[in-house]
């Protein structure tokens, strides 16, 4: 069953919850109101049942695009298309099929819908977020989760470029181009500024706290993370380690 967030968005839970994943995979379903035809941004696992639902909803699909390449979002690639018969495109070639790879700044109109592609590399280097020019909804993919903060794991996750693509959002947000954040994870965020100044707040926190056990002696991203992450359940710290590996690597340069 699809939920409906705007005119012109609404989503289907994927029934893959997890640590990671938070409630599962939301894959969005665009639709500009009148048309025929739908995008839809990341179909997620391969489950037919969400499959299903995921076309029920969207009818007619025109494309299908994919915020990053992680495999709780791609995974349904290849059976999506199949069941569709629609293009993919990402920023990361491998998932275009034949299709031109996303570039940052281009707008996509579909039947009539417009999308803003808005490179944000740093939880993966192909993170990609899809701004909807009429109504305001950035599609944030795992830049920005509903809930918590997103783990930069290295080394296909990287800090330096990850905080660079926080302050671009912020400056939408503040040019009034973004009012209402569509998360790949979480519930939709509608006080995007605070959520963003957040983001940024708790990375310069933990990066004083990474700095700090550096200078106690702790020589390993492990031993980073058994200072620094004592208030995070240790179930979390394999990512946590990946995490601060980032934040190391982000602090030598």
């Amino acid at each position: 069953m699809s939920e409906t967030v705007t005119d012109r968005a609404a989503y289907v839970l994927a029934a893959n919850p997890g640590i990671m994943t938070l409630d599962g995979t939301n894959t969005w379903i665009l639709r500009e109101p009148g048309a025929s035809q739908s995008v839809v941004v990341d179909p997620g696992p391969v489950d037919e049942t969400h499959l299903r639902a995921v076309l029920d909803a969207a009818g007619s699909v025109g494309l299908v695009l994919f915020t990053h390449r992680h495999f709780d979002h791609t995974e349904a690639l290849g059976r999506f298309v199949e069941l569709t018969g629609a293009p993919a495109r990402s920023t990361d070639p491998e998932f275009t099929r034949g299709a031109e790879p996303l570039v940052d700044g281009e707008t996509i109109t579909v039947d009539g819908l417009e999308i803003e592609v808005v490179a944000t590399p740093g939880h993966t280097t192909d993170s990609t977020c899809f701004r909807l020019v009429a109504d305001g909804s950035l599609l944030s993919g795992d830049t920005i989760l509903g809930r918590g903060t997103t783990v930069i794991a290295h080394p296909d996750g990287v800090l330096g470029p990850y905080l660079d693509s926080l302050a671009h959002i912020r400056e939408l947000i503040e040019e009034g181009l973004v009012t209402r954040i569509l998360p790949g994870h979480g519930p939709v965020i509608d006080d995007p500024r605070a959520v963003v100044d957040y983001y940024l707040e708790h990375r310069a926190e933990r990066l004083d706290q990474v700095r700090a056990a550096v200078d106690a002696g702790a020589t390993t991203a492990r031993e980073v993370v058994e200072a620094v992450y004592k208030d995070v359940d240790p179930v979390l710290w394999g990512a946590a380690e990946l995490s601060v590996a980032a934040q190391l690597d982000y602090l030598k340069s």
